[in-house]
C-alpha cells in the first residue's frame, strides 16, 4: 500500500502531499469513494460544506476502519459564517454531519472580500485551533492581497488551497506563499475539461517512464513540495494517482511542463466569485 509522504504546516500537523477531493460526489458516492480511498493508502480527504457529501464522507471514514488519528480530514465553510461566531458554527455543523470529533484543518472556502469579513472568518478558525478542535489553519482562495490582510491581522495560516495546475502555475501566489511559510494546495490539479492530459510535453514524459500522464502532473505537483487532491471514484486511477512517490522529473522535463503555461488559461477570480 502507498502512502503519501508529509509536509509539516505551521501549527505543527503534517499534512500528506497527496489526497482525494470529493466534489462533486452526492453522499453515497462520496461513502463509497471515501472507504476505497482509504482502504488505497489515502490518508487526506478533502471536503466542503458547499459539496454536501459531508455525511457521505463521514459514513466512508467510519466503513473504512483505519483509526481517526491516522486520517488528515479537511473542510470549508461558506460566506454566511464568516465571523468568529460563525466559523464555530460552521465547524460544529461539519463536525456533525461528519460524525468526527475534529478535522485536521479548515478552511475559508473563498474570501468574498466584498464583504469584508474574510480577515474575521480566519480569527474564527484561529480561535478553533487555540482550543484544539482543529489542527491548522487554512484558506482557500485568497489572493496575495487577501492573506496580507489575515497576517497584519497577526495569523499566518498553514495552507492556501488554490486552483492551480501546469497552465495556471500561480507563480506569483506560490511566491508569495513560501515567503510566509504557507503550504500551496491544488484544487483540480489535473486541470480543466481533461486536455492537460493530452499535451505533448505530458505525454510524452508518462510514455519516458512508463507513467499516466495524469501521474506526471501529480508528481510535478509534490515534487515541487505542492499538496494535490484530485477526485477519482473510479478504483484504477485511485491507486494510480497515489502512486507518485517512487520517480522523479529531471529539471528538463519539469521545465517542459511548465512550457504549458501560455498566461491565456481562465482562473476563477476571487475577487468576484465566492459562495
Amino acid at each position: 500500500m502507498v502512502l503519501a509522504p508529509t509536509v509539516q504546516l505551521r501549527s505543527g500537523a503534517r499534512l500528506p502531499l497527496l489526497g482525494l477531493g470529493t466534489w462533486p460526489l452526492n453522499d453515497a458516492e462520496a461513502a463509497d469513494t471515501v472507504d476505497l480511498a482509504i482502504r488505497t493508502g489515502y490518508r487526506l480527504i478533502d471536503t466542503a460544506e458547499n459539496y454536501r457529501n459531508e455525511t457521505g464522507v463521514g459514513e466512508g471514514i467510519r466503513r473504512s476502519g483505519v483509526p481517526r488519528e491516522e486520517l488528515f480530514i479537511t473542510t470549508k465553510f461558506n460566506r454566511e459564517h464568516h465571523s468568529r461566531d460563525g466559523a464555530r458554527r460552521a465547524f460544529e455543523t461539519s463536525c456533525a454531519l461528519l460524525g468526527l470529533e475534529y478535522v485536521d484543518l479548515l478552511l475559508v472556502h473563498w474570501p468574498n472580500p466584498g464583504q469584508g469579513r474574510h480577515v474575521e472568518a480566519v480569527e474564527g478558525i484561529a480561535a478553533l485551533l487555540e482550543e484544539g478542535l482543529v489542527r491548522a489553519v487554512g484558506t482557500s482562495n485568497y489572493k496575495p492581497a487577501h492573506l496580507q490582510q489575515v497576517i497584519d491581522a497577526g495569523i499566518v495560516p498553514d495552507v492556501n488551497q488554490i486552483q492551480l495546475d501546469p497552465q495556471r502555475p500561480r507563480i506569483v501566489e506560490r511566491a508569495f506563499h513560501n515567503e510566509h511559510g504557507i503550504v500551496t494546495e491544488a484544487w483540480s490539479p489535473l486541470g480543466q475539461g481533461g486536455g492537460l492530459l493530452d499535451e505533448p510535453a505530458v505525454t510524452a514524459i508518462a510514455e519516458a517512464h512508463g507513467r499516466t500522464p495524469a501521474q506526471v502532473v501529480l508528481r510535478w505537483h509534490v515534487q515541487q513540495g505542492m499538496v494535490a487532491i484530485p477526485k477519482s471514484a473510479h478504483p484504477e486511477r485511485l491507486a494510480q494517482n497515489l502512486d507518485v512517490f517512487d520517480f522523479e522529473l529531471s529539471g528538463a522535463e519539469l521545465a517542459a511542463v511548465y512550457t504549458l503555461d501560455s498566461g491565456r488559461a481562465d482562473v476563477v477570480d476571487s475577487d468576484d466569485f465566492g459562495h
